[in-house]
């Protein structure tokens, strides 16, 4: 539970400026989209991803770490990490399991993105249903599992002689497509006012510098 008197002290040392551009990023994020990394060992890659989670307003990243950490590089991220929730899976045993059971626990659809099967076109995905895209390996793809366990796949139309998109690409093109349609239609995608809420203290403590100094000084005076 926050505690709005801190909220209302730590918000003293920003602008109004930045607080109104928090409050009009919150109304464009969403979790009815989610993105699925699954041990992507490139930082250029998965840091590229997770900028265009943020630039699309998907505020939920899924890092399975089974082989190799998903790094993000700060160059190419831009900063974006620090205004989503990035939930890494990376303890011993099956972490792509307990990934995707968490995701099924949480109402996500599972929906492997790749070119190699029989897969749903992007044009014709169904974007009212709340999904969590899975995107594979550099040069593997989607990991059996994935390919066993889905609840479909997902495929963007290319009619050139590469029969792939880098994965940076490929996840860019998809959110901006899903993103678009899904705001075209009559459903809830929207954040509620409580995650709203936590997302601004949040943002508020990343943006302050020496958070943690100030909410000591906050409890310290507030205590005398």
């Amino acid at each position: 539970m926050i505690d709005e008197g801190l909220l209302t002290y730590l918000e003293g040392y920003i602008t109004e400026e930045r607080k109104e551009r928090f409050e009009q990023v919150l109304n464009e994020r969403t979790r009815h989209f989610t993105v699925v990394l699954e041990d992507i060992y490139q930082p250029h890659n998965a840091s590229a991803v997770v900028r265009s989670c943020d630039i699309f307003g998907i505020q939920d990243v899924y890092a399975i770490e089974n082989r190799f950490v998903n790094k993000v590089s700060k160059h190419v991220a831009k900063g974006s990490q620090k205004w989503l929730d990035i939930n890494r899976y990376k303890e011993d045993g099956d972490n792509t399991q307990a990934c995707l059971q968490d995701l099924r626990a949480k109402g996500y659809q599972i929906i492997g993105t790749t070119p190699h099967t029989d897969s749903c076109v992007l044009s014709d995905f169904d974007v009212t249903k709340k999904t969590a895209f899975v995107f594979g390996a550099e040069k593997e793809g989607i990991s059996d599992y994935i390919k066993q366990e889905a609840d479909g796949f997902l495929k963007i139309p290319m009619v050139g002689f590469t029969e792939s998109l880098n994965i940076s690409v490929a996840a860019a093109i998809i959110l901006q497509d899903v993103t678009t349609r899904m705001k075209q239609q009559n459903i809830d995608w929207k954040l509620s006012d409580d995650e709203k809420r936590n997302l601004y203290f949040e943002w508020i403590k990343n943006t302050v510098k020496n958070p943690e100094k100030l909410i000591e000084y906050y409890y310290k005076e507030l205590n005398k």
